[in-house]
């Protein structure tokens, strides 16, 4: 009888728990901040068992740890360095979907030491994105070509039947996740040419492509592409993109917002104001002219009346009282969005998942594609708690079973970690379409 540990009961969860209950062989513990949220997770499996857990309680935590073969970390990302010192003290391998941290990389030495992996970056995005890409890559190198170009695009949204408000998203994942996502800067590199990006200005850089049968998106930068050009090992790269994937009209609303202050921390003073429209006004200042006008003056661009009637839609110039208890324009957003572009019982959502490689192959220049469509389970689990989970719960499997033999501190660029991992997504139904063109 093995021993999973599973730090975490939030969002992405229940698929990874479903599928490691499956094993008889496996005995989990579900802990939790939530102690209900972990008890209805485990419910109604003879093999898993549900703990309350401060993360931060220290003594509760090694004892969990102490206890498991395996340790898989699904919390906010900054406890992971902590919990990884401990599983490399007690040689225990961990697994966590988050971006592996400069603090991270610095356990590889220590890890490797104690025998064990810690396998960061294996969910969706980061994740099943880095295996698409290496199996194609590794491809192309193995014939003797060359990578002059890779972009990579990704987004969960709402399937199409359920894209129902003006700016074509709703929510399966942490809505203060996705608005803090929209403040970070981007960098990549085209045609040999890094570009830079800060965070104010991202919604301002975005194109449109057309991705098959699927329409028409908007495409900003996702943080800084330049470090994949190592992890991936391309040597020839003149383009390197990554990108995420929104419905049109996101990117115009949401740097209209941004140049507000609504993907900010900044404090509001309650006791001013209590309204929306009087929100504004507290925004902007006093000023003549029409609240468009005004709106425009501040951001310093003309807003386009598309994107003003989204901001109508979300009730921020009406006279609609803000929410109780938020006192920071971030929060205010959040609770905002939440009430107006949450998912409806029996909505699906979609999750693309987007590469188009420019490779040099038989002595010819071509383009590959490769590309994800997944749907949510009408009622069942959401797309995006299935792509970002289930990786790390096949990992998990892997390195139980001694498949994947790796030790140190790694993303899932190996192949000894992706062939594997995606053969048995591919089981799962999370498969890709591949194409190759002139």
């Amino acid at each position: 009888m093995k021993n999973i540990l599973v730090l975490g009961a939030g969002l992405v969860s229940k698929p990874l728990i479903d599928y490691l209950a499956r094993f008889p062989e496996y005995r989990l513990t579900v802990a939790s901040r939530t102690a209900s949220k972990a008890e209805k997770l485990v419910e109604g499996k003879v093999n898993a068992e549900s703990r309350q857990l401060l993360v931060e309680d220290r003594e509760s935590l090694l004892r969990l740890i102490k206890g498991a073969d395996i340790v898989i970390s699904l919390v906010p990302y900054v406890y992971h360095v902590d919990i990884a010192k401990i599983c490399i003290a007690e040689k225990k391998p961990m697994v966590t979907t988050s971006y592996v941290s400069q603090a991270m990389k610095n356990l590889d030495a220590e890890a490797k030491a104690s025998g064990i992996i810690i396998l960061n970056e294996i969910g969706l995005d980061p994740g099943i994105d880095h295996m698409s890409a290496m199996k194609i890559i590794d491809y192309v190198y193995k014939n003797g070509g060359k990578v002059l170009g890779f972009r990579s695009y990704c987004g969960g949204l709402p399937a199409p039947e359920a894209n129902t408000n003006p700016l074509g998203y709703k929510f399966s994942w942490s809505p203060k996740g996705v608005l803090m996502a929209g403040r970070n800067p981007g960098r990549y590199l085209e045609d040999g040419k890094v570009i830079e990006i800060p965070g104010d200005e991202l919604f301002r850089h975005y194109r449109k492509i057309r991705i098959g049968r699927l329409g028409e998106f908007e495409i900003y930068p996702n943080r800084d592409s330049l470090p994949y050009i190592d992890k991936y090992g391309l040597k020839d790269i003149k383009t390197m993109f990554r990108g995420t994937i929104r419905n049109l009209g996101w990117c115009d609303t949401l740097y209209v917002l941004s140049k507000l202050g609504f993907l900010s921390e900044k404090k509001v003073d309650r006791s001013k104001v209590s309204t929306y429209s009087e929100l504004i006004d507290y925004i902007i200042g006093p000023g003549s002219g029409s609240i468009k006008e005004r709106i425009s003056k501040f951001v310093g661009s003309n807003i386009k009346e598309a994107t003003f009637e989204r901001l109508q839609w979300l009730g921020l110039l009406g006279n609609e009282l803000l929410p109780k208890g938020k006192d920071t324009l971030i929060d205010i957003m959040v609770d905002t969005m939440l009430s107006k572009m949450e998912y409806k019982p029996g909505e699906r959502d979609m999750i693309i998942l987007f590469h188009e490689f420019f490779v040099e192959l038989d002595g010819e220049k071509k383009k590959l594609t490769s590309l994800l469509v997944d749907y949510g389970i009408p009622g069942g689990d959401s797309s995006m708690s299935r792509t970002v989970s289930l990786p790390a719960a096949v990992a998990t499997h892997l390195i139980l079973d001694e498949k994947i033999k790796a030790k140190g501190v790694h993303l899932p660029v190996l192949r000894e970690i992706y062939e594997p991992v995606m053969k048995e997504l591919e089981s799962l139904g999370i498969s890709f379409q591949e194409e190759q063109g002139e």
